[in-house]
């Protein structure tokens, strides 16, 4: 039997990891402007535009793939003056949503991406043994039926995620076609 879950206080919407994938990018500035379909009693959600150089330019990044470096190495990089755009970025994503593996991170990051492959509405997860993400998965699946919800679990016993949402306590991502 496993242990009830900490209550969700804090969530993160993020959009922009990649410039080039719109949707989020869309959602965050809607929900930025206006935020009332988000909000929750209790539940602190911050709808954040994660790569800005990278949106206003169009492209999937400036200097190095954002959902590459939150590992510890680039986290803890000194900021130096040609210190790549998203490095410093994941640093700064880093101290306004962490610190990664910190009691003070955000419960929940949802991270919206697109895809060209032909996968639909798809949810990525990281972990499967974090209950409270299989059951958010759970209600997500059941929400939405009859219309598909593939879930893609990308764990690995050896390796560490350095993606954006891996900052949270409860990394999601999330793929549209």
């Amino acid at each position: 039997m496993s242990s009830p879950c900490a209550p969700v206080r804090r969530v993160g919407l993020f959009g922009g990891t990649h410039g080039n994938e719109l949707s989020g990018v869309l959602l965050v500035r809607h929900w930025q402007q206006d935020g009332a379909e988000i909000q929750r009693p209790g539940v602190e959600v911050k709808p954040f535009l994660t790569n800005p150089g990278a949106v206003e330019r169009c492209t999937r990044y400036i200097d190095c793939d954002l959902n590459r470096v939150f590992d510890p190495e680039s986290l803890g990089r000194p900021v130096v003056e040609d210190i790549p755009y998203e490095v410093r970025r994941a640093q700064e994503i880093n101290h306004i949503f962490g610190p990664k593996g910190s009691d003070d991170a955000y419960d929940l990051i949802f991270d919206l991406h697109n895809t060209t492959s032909n996968m639909g509405g798809t949810i990525i997860l990281e972990n499967s043994r974090d209950d409270f993400t299989i059951q958010m998965v759970h209600y997500i699946k059941n929400a939405l039926a009859p219309e598909p919800c593939p879930v893609l679990l990308i764990e690995h016993p050896s390796l560490k995620y350095a993606t954006t949402r891996s900052v949270a306590k409860h990394p999601v991502g999330k793929y549209q076609t």
